[in-house]
């Protein structure tokens, strides 16, 4: 596995930006996300069509303020935002690979985690970055491909701490940081980081919105 010199910094919940050479791209920029996530970036990538991943509003911003910058994202986002950016939104899926703004990625996934059965289950997929970095959306799947650095959805209406220990058991990344952490209080926070670091056999790291790590 060859590891990318990259710049991982933390937004809010699910949202993740890294650079690499000057170029920028921006995984998940939603509601919950801060309203300036996207900005900066040249290329976006969009896992699903839930708001605290997808907000219309924050993908404006980013393409506005660079009418260069592109979308990759899934067909039920893509249907929703075409339109408002025309020839710039790419539909991808389960096992494509492509480039964007420098940086080589692949498709793993295609479903959203379960949340009740009794709630029809969406579309969600996730992105490989540069065959390092893995951001899963709102599922826990495991792609077939060595992972340097696990984006760990780590508190969600459908996971439970246990789902999330055996998920980074099984990817055996090198390392973990928390993402989807939004709805998580500080209170909680000592607690799973004790047992995901002590639990799931990887280093684990959380990192603060506006915290960067070089990977």
């Amino acid at each position: 596995m060859e590891v990318m010199n990259l710049k991982l910094t933390k937004k809010t919940h699910a949202c993740v930006q890294l650079e690499k050479d000057g170029r920028t791209l921006v995984i998940d920029p939603g509601t919950f996300s801060e309203s300036d996530a996207a900005l900066g970036a040249d290329a976006i990538l969009v896992t699903h069509e839930h708001l605290d991943h997808f907000n219309e509003e924050r993908l404006r911003t980013g393409l506005e303020a660079n009418p260069a910058a592109e979308i990759w994202t899934l067909r039920s986002v893509a249907e929703q935002i075409s339109a408002a950016f025309p020839g710039r939104v790419h539909t991808v899926g389960h096992g494509d690979a492509f480039s964007a703004a420098g940086f080589d990625i692949q498709v793993h996934g295609e479903l959203h985690a379960v949340i009740h059965p009794d709630i029809p289950r969406i579309t969600n997929i996730g992105f490989l970055v540069d065959g390092s970095v893995f951001h899963p959306g709102d599922a826990l799947t495991v792609p077939d491909h060595a992972v340097d650095t696990l984006m760990l959805p780590v508190m969600a209406p459908w996971n439970k701490i246990s789902e999330v220990i055996d998920y980074v058991r099984e990817v055996k990344p090198r390392r973990a940081i928390d993402i989807h952490d939004a709805l998580l209080t500080d209170l909680a926070r000592p607690i799973y980081d004790s047992q995901i670091g002590g639990l799931g056999g990887a280093d684990h790291a959380r990192l603060a919105p506006g915290d960067s790590t070089q990977l």
